[in-house]
């Protein structure tokens, strides 16, 4: 009840991001720059303990792109030079040039590191099969159907190899569906191939898009909690969800990534009791509207201490048990 998360990203020091830029011309080992990474995650691991978060990530420390990481480990990619995605953001946009197919674990040892340094859950987390096929181009397929389903089943097996290693979360991401709401059949089609035998909790993150079309069809997609972004959009999704109700879980974003601003206790105590006028508690997770890699790391760290400060006084008004920060 109430249970405290992030969705995924932490944000990386100037120096992690020039070693990458080095190994990429080749002018520092590898090794040197996996080690880096490594004690970046073990950093914020230690800082959300500290916070007092319930629901643990790794930080994303070892990935630049959600879709160009993936793609560099399954078979059938080639890796495009630097595409526009949004504002000054650049991303190497993937290409499939033949069909795409698993190759063996990518995430696992990272989730394992991370998993091995606390006691708390760490989500495991991947970049949905939708999302994966309509941010690369296709050289190959006869349709984006075929490649969105050959994904489905290549990010399955990940799926799977994370659940063997101990995952009890495995987070899918998806922030296209709501962006292409006529592609909703296809993309909830996918999901059933992820998750498809799957015994633990699983979640998609999805934001910032059509929503007032894509609900409350989106609900069929085959998982058990949606991440949904809703401070940025001043709340205008709850509108939208109030109208039909809500069968599954949610995780509420009640801190807007996109602002430099720190949002203050109370006001977060606020949008909490907001949110529980549409969401019983028991399936209600609070956290961020969407990944935190381009904020400060102290305005990070304040916004998620913010937030665990907000959520511990709702649960005492409540009469819901508090652990200690």
């Amino acid at each position: 009840m109430l249970e405290t998360t992030t969705v995924g990203s932490f944000p990386k020091s100037e120096e992690l991001k020039q070693a990458r830029a080095k190994v990429r011309r080749g002018q520092m080992d590898p090794a040197q720059l996996r080690e880096m990474e490594r004690a970046a995650t073990k950093e914020w691991i230690q800082i959300q303990e500290k916070i007092g978060l319930d629901i643990l990530v790794d930080g994303e420390q070892y990935r630049g792109d959600m879709a160009t990481y993936f793609a560099e480990y399954l078979e059938g990619f080639t890796i495009s030079s630097l595409v526009r995605s949004y504002g000054n953001r650049y991303y190497r946009k993937p290409i499939a040039a033949g069909p795409i197919r698993w190759k063996g674990p990518i995430t696992v040892e990272w989730f394992k590191f991370a998993q091995g340094l606390t006691r708390k859950p760490v989500k495991g987390m991947l970049t949905g099969p939708y999302t994966m096929m309509d941010w690369s181009f296709d050289e190959h397929y006869p349709n984006r159907r075929a490649f969105c389903l050959d994904l489905a089943r290549a990010i399955h097996d990940e799926v799977k190899a994370l659940e063997a290693a101990g995952a009890k979360f495995i987070q899918i991401d998806e922030p296209a569906v709501s962006t292409r709401v006529e592609e909703l059949d296809l993309a909830i089609e996918a999901m059933k191939i992820v998750t498809d035998g799957i015994r633990v909790k699983t979640a998609t993150h999805i934001c910032y898009g059509d929503f007032e079309r894509a609900y409350p069809k989106m609900l069929d997609l085959a998982v058990d909690q949606f991440d949904l972004e809703f401070t940025n959009s001043d709340f205008r999704l709850l509108d939208v969800i109030r109208k039909v109700p809500f069968t599954k879980e949610v995780a509420f974003g009640v801190v807007d990534v996109h602002t430099h601003r720190v949002e203050s206790v109370e006001e977060i105590v606020a949008t909490i009791r907001r949110a529980l006028e549409v969401f019983p508690p028991e399936r209600l997770t609070i956290d961020p509207d969407c990944g935190l890699k381009t904020r400060l790391k102290e305005e990070t760290v304040a916004k998620l201490t913010n937030m665990v400060a907000a959520v511990r006084q709702v649960k005492k008004e409540l009469g819901v048990p508090v652990s200690n920060p």
